[in-house]
């Protein structure tokens, strides 16, 4: 006690005394590193004891309290200890730290690394180039685009140099590798498309398939669907069709859709294929199989398709049009030949400007493009006259007598049926290349169709004939063909053979110069007959329900928001009617206030991005509008894709494996949406994936 004032610990003490610690609940002090450095079998002290020390009138004693316990040799050794053991704690964190930085740095290269390995492989994938040459090894001069590209960025990366060049099998550029990586960066565009798919619930399938140079059957899936505000047609997958019948193809088609985790019994709502017997067979075809797995997937015939069939069929349905393509194919190959090419090329540079026009070959799959080669016949037939006129008088052997035998058949009657497939090609050709657009819904197409048989119904007018007549008789001069028959002495004709004789030629169609009436009877109006004939019976679909509700769902329909046709669209895909019969009351009064605005809707598409900001106000109307866009047009998605398989599977790639050629299509194919992918969640994904680990990335 000092005074009345009773003594206690001093905070101040710690400064001056570093080994102290004081405890409050005990009111006592004790010596740190002598309760845990002092060696074994050392005495007890206060300072060490459970009771501690609490004097604190002598704490301060010059030679007792706490200087007393300093001058201890017990409590010298322990702060020795005590002091080499704080060493050795800053020695090993420093030593970690140091540790630590250098696997930071190590992880960051292998980072870096590796991204460039990815990014090489995406850039081949993308350019539909290969990435292996045939040998690869150090002493090669051409080991392949893919290593050589490596070996370019070495040259100007030291880090990428340094792991080329190390020693071991850490390199990271086997086919194996590239196979793991390809499929990484694959799986992602993969995970972008059906997330897209899940968001908005309802797609569509699009089928198809082609034979490779391995003699392999490859089915193409393409999904279409609506998602933010547009339409898709996504590539999602190159499968080997090992069995080609409808029992096959569709099993090959359900386990794809269930791969990728797509629920397609109930969101499943079209289908999208060729006119294949095993693919749209009403029975048992591949369609009618899937709808017997699914509820609502209703099945489109290839638009483009259709077309296509048309022109075919009605072509080959006139003698005249048939044997007019005949001739084309043999001018085109005719022309082709070396000598006579570089005439054709030298007769063009002298009678026109600008670059020589190469003929066309015609296309059996695509007669929409034999547009372009009626065009440029045309446009050069002088010029193929010319050609053929010279080769003729050479009287070189067979290439003469071929000239002159088609020199013949260069008449009135060949330029007439060029004049009238120019014009309606070049139409057809619109149509086609319209209803191949991805973005293309199947009201927009109805639309387009019926335009076009209103422009047949047009062509077949005197009109128009008489306007194709004059082109005609024009092109005839300009080409120095007769144009005008040419009036000749009546044949003097026996007594004795009188009432025998026939004096035209039985079935002959083929007019004579200037014989206008019988071109337009004989030619020009079976041709266009058996168009309009072939149009009405391909595209026949637009009466059943599904279309004419789809009809009922696009702003320029007579049926606009019609409701017992959007009643039983509504009824196939099981939406409500009576929330339908609201919400389209509601409707109508939102787009009356939107059309005194100066608005106004054009398409299903945009009638349906209209309604994206309502759509839990009007949930049914939007999810019929979301049904419609979805279902498929045509099939040229999946043409394309094959057009991809062709630059990808090439002659000297015939041996990679189905995996790498699915991953490379789709890198190809979605290769805006492949651009976006994060690199950082590639190598996150990679390390994953990636079991034999002989590089650190994390």
């Amino acid at each position: 006690m000092k005074g009345d004032r009773k003594r206690a610990f001093n905070k101040m003490w710690y400064t001056q005394h570093q080994w102290l610690e004081y405890s409050v609940s005990r009111d006592s002090a004790y010596c740190f590193p002598c309760r845990h450095f002092s060696l074994p079998g050392i005495q007890e002290t206060s300072f060490t004891s459970s009771l501690g020390y609490s004097n604190w009138k002598k704490a301060m004693y010059k030679d007792g309290g706490f200087r007393g316990h300093e001058k201890s040799e017990n409590h010298v050794n322990a702060m020795i200890a005590w002091n080499e053991h704080k060493k050795r704690i800053l020695t090993d964190t420093s030593m970690l730290n140091a540790l630590d930085k250098k696997h930071q740095e190590v992880v960051e290269q292998n980072r870096t690394y590796i991204k460039t390995v990815a990014e090489v492989l995406f850039f081949t994938a993308t350019q539909n180039i290969s990435q292996r040459g045939h040998l690869e090894t150090d002493a090669s001069t051409k080991k392949g685009n893919f290593l050589g590209i490596m070996d370019l960025i070495a040259k100007h990366s030291p880090l990428i140099d340094k792991k080329l060049k190390a020693v071991g099998n850490a390199k990271y550029t086997s086919n194996t590798i590239q196979n793991e990586i390809l499929e990484c960066l694959s799986d992602m565009v993969r995970e972008s498309i059906i997330s897209e798919v899940k968001e908005n619930k309802y797609f569509s399938i699009i089928v198809d398939e082609t034979r490779d140079l391995k003699k392999k059957e490859q089915l193409s899936l393409v999904l279409r669907y609506y998602y933010n505000g547009a339409v898709h047609e996504s590539f999602l997958d190159f499968k080997q069709a090992t069995e080609l019948d409808a029992e096959g193809l569709t099993q090959k088609i359900i386990q794809c859709l269930e791969t990728y985790g797509l629920e397609y019994r109930s969101n499943l709502v079209g289908q999208g294929y060729d006119g294949a017997s095993v693919m749209s067979g009403r029975h048992s075809g591949v369609a009618a199989r899937i709808k017997a797995k699914t509820n609502h997937a209703f099945y489109v015939h290839c638009n483009a398709h259709c077309l296509n069939l048309v022109l075919v069929d009605s072509t080959k349905s006139v003698p005249e049009s048939e044997t007019f393509f005949c001739l084309l194919q043999k001018l085109y190959v005719y022309m082709s030949g070396s000598y006579v090419h570089q005439k054709w090329l030298s007769v063009q540079k002298e009678m026109y400007q600008g670059a020589p026009r190469e003929l066309q070959r015609l296309s059996d799959t695509r007669w929409a493009s034999r547009y372009q080669a009626c065009k440029n016949i045309k446009d050069r037939l002088p010029a193929v006259l010319r050609v053929l006129h010279d080769i003729d008088v050479e009287n070189r052997g067979e290439r003469s007598v071929e000239a002159r035998g088609l020199l013949a058949q260069l008449d009135l009657t060949f330029i007439g049926t060029l004049v009238i497939f120019s014009k309606v090609l070049g139409e057809a050709k619109f149509l086609a290349d319209m209803l191949q657009s991805t973005s293309l819904d199947l009201a927009k197409a109805v639309d387009l169709v019926e335009a076009f048989q209103d422009t047949l119904q047009d062509l077949r007018s005197d009109s128009s004939f008489d306007e194709i007549w004059k082109d005609t008789v024009d092109t005839g001069k300009q080409c120095n063909v007769a144009v005008e028959t040419v009036v000749k002495r009546p044949q003097k004709i026996s007594s004795r053979l009188s009432g025998s004789i026939v004096e035209s030629t039985v079935g002959q169609r083929r007019c004579k110069e200037g014989d206008m009436e019988l071109f337009r009877s004989g030619i020009f109006f079976p041709i266009l007959d058996c168009l309009s004939g072939e149009m009405q019976r391909r595209f026949s679909k637009s009466n059943c329900s599904i279309m004419q509700g789809i009809q009922a769902l696009n702003p320029k329909s007579r049926n606009f928001l019609d409701e017992e046709t959007i009643f039983s669209f509504a009824r196939i895909y099981e939406c409500d009617t009576d929330d339908i019969k609201h919400e389209l009351h509601q409707v109508r009064r939102v787009l009356e206030r939107k059309f005194q605005t100066g608005i106004e809707l054009s398409s299903l598409l945009e009638f349906t991005i209209f309604l994206e900001p309502f759509k839990e106000v009007f949930y049914q109307l939007f999810r019929l509008c979301c049904i419609a866009v979805a279902l498929p047009v045509s099939s040229a998605s999946c043409e394309r894709s094959f057009s991809a398989l062709k630059l990808i599977k090439t002659h000297l790639r015939t041996t990679m494996t189905d995996d790498r050629l699915s991953n490379l299509g789709v890198l190809s194919i979605e290769v805006r949406r492949a651009k976006c992918l994060d690199l950082d969640d590639f190598v996150r994904r990679f390390a994953s994936h990636h079991r034999n680990r002989r590089i650190q990335l994390f």
